[in-house]
């Protein structure tokens, strides 16, 4: 019988498969009839719920995996449940070489990978975001993220089957190693940890380091192994990955950035019926808000964290250092803009209203 009303449902509506199941079923019992109806047709009553996987390989407690499980429950809430998002946190599901390769098959629906990794995508766009001191803070960052140039770049990733949802922040970061890091000369020799960035390898290389890329759920290990000397990253890395407890030294040089894009399969998302992207889109919006003021705030909590746990000196260079910092890595612009896109960076240097070695 279930066979027979599967087949009938492509003929008639509902209601005439429930008539057409009561006719055949004769004397059967009501109670029957009603068990026979209930396994044939329940999917033709009941929509069927939209599965999102969000991967991402921030731990949890981070103010990303925070946002990402707020994103979770505003969607779920906004669709009232016709949306239910399943979040694979901290590298579980995929690592940082796999998930953009899953995302485009639609193994995944959602990422919010770092900005660098579209480099290895083919979008070596992105990288400029990786460029040595090009934000002053926070508030020149946005200018260009929230402007006509960080749509450019969200436009770009179309050609790949992907769509740009929103950036979030991360923090600008710092180096580290088991030796004292205060000037850019003592970086030479050092075997840094870095991602698959074109621009960051060019930055090390500048600095006399030897960049080596592996993914972000290895380099805790590759640190305290000593397959790597140090590594860049933002407080936050430092702290919930508990880099504190193999590096024995952090300079605070804020020497480039790290942020984030939310993402999602272009197919997928153009797929969804208008009301569901809109009440998607609005609990982006606030889960968007709440990382970027969380990623602040928390920021100089795991600072204060790391300082506290003893097992790390944290060194902040002088105003004389830091000139030599920039002066260092600023020929890195140069050297990239080919590779970034001229016009590109212009647009980037017109938005922050002035060239890095302009301040």
């Amino acid at each position: 019988m279930p066979n027979l009303c599967a087949n009938l449902s492509k003929r008639m509506p509902v209601s005439g498969i429930c008539r057409h199941v009561i006719q055949q079923a004769g004397g059967l019992g009501s109670a029957l009839v009603l068990t026979l109806l209930a396994l044939s047709v329940p999917a033709l009553a009941v929509d069927k719920q939209i599965v999102i996987k969000f991967s991402h390989v921030a731990a949890m407690g981070t103010p990303k995996s925070k946002a990402i499980e707020h994103f979770k429950q505003l969607a779920e809430r906004n669709t009232a449940g016709k949306v239910r998002v399943d979040v694979y946190p901290n590298s579980t599901l995929y690592k940082d070489k796999e998930e953009l390769e899953a995302l485009q098959m639609g193994a995944v629906q959602m990422l919010a990978p770092t900005l660098s990794k579209f480099g290895p995508l083919g979008i070596r766009e992105f990288e400029v975001f990786d460029l040595p001191f090009l934000f002053e803070d926070r508030a020149a960052l946005r200018r260009v993220v929230d402007g006509p140039v960080g749509q450019r770049l969200f436009g770009i990733l179309e050609t790949k089957g992907v769509r740009g949802l929103a950036y979030w922040d991360m923090g600008f970061k710092m180096m580290s190693a088991n030796r004292p890091i205060r000037v850019p000369a003592d970086m030479r020799g050092l075997k840094v940890r870095i991602q698959g960035s074109k621009v960051i390898d060019e930055q090390m290389r500048t600095l006399g380091a030897n960049p080596q890329v592996m993914s972000f759920s290895e380099m805790t290990q590759a640190l305290q192994s000593g397959v790597v000397d140090g590594a860049e990253n933002p407080p936050l890395n430092f702290y919930s990955q508990k880099v504190y407890e193999v590096q024995k030294h952090l300079a605070v040089t804020e020497h480039g950035y790290m942020g984030f894009a939310v993402i999602v399969n272009k197919r997928f998302w153009d797929g969804l019926a208008p009301e569901i992207r809109s009440g998607l889109e609005a609990a982006l919006a606030e889960a968007t808000r709440m990382n970027n003021a969380l990623t602040e705030r928390e920021s100089a909590e795991a600072m204060l964290a790391i300082a506290k746990t003893g097992k790390t000196t944290i060194y902040n260079p002088t105003s004389q250092e830091m000139a030599q910092w920039r002066q260092a890595l600023l020929p890195v612009h140069k050297k990239m803009e080919e590779r970034i896109g001229k016009d590109l960076l212009a647009s980037v240097y017109k938005a922050l209203a002035k060239a890095p070695d302009q301040r």
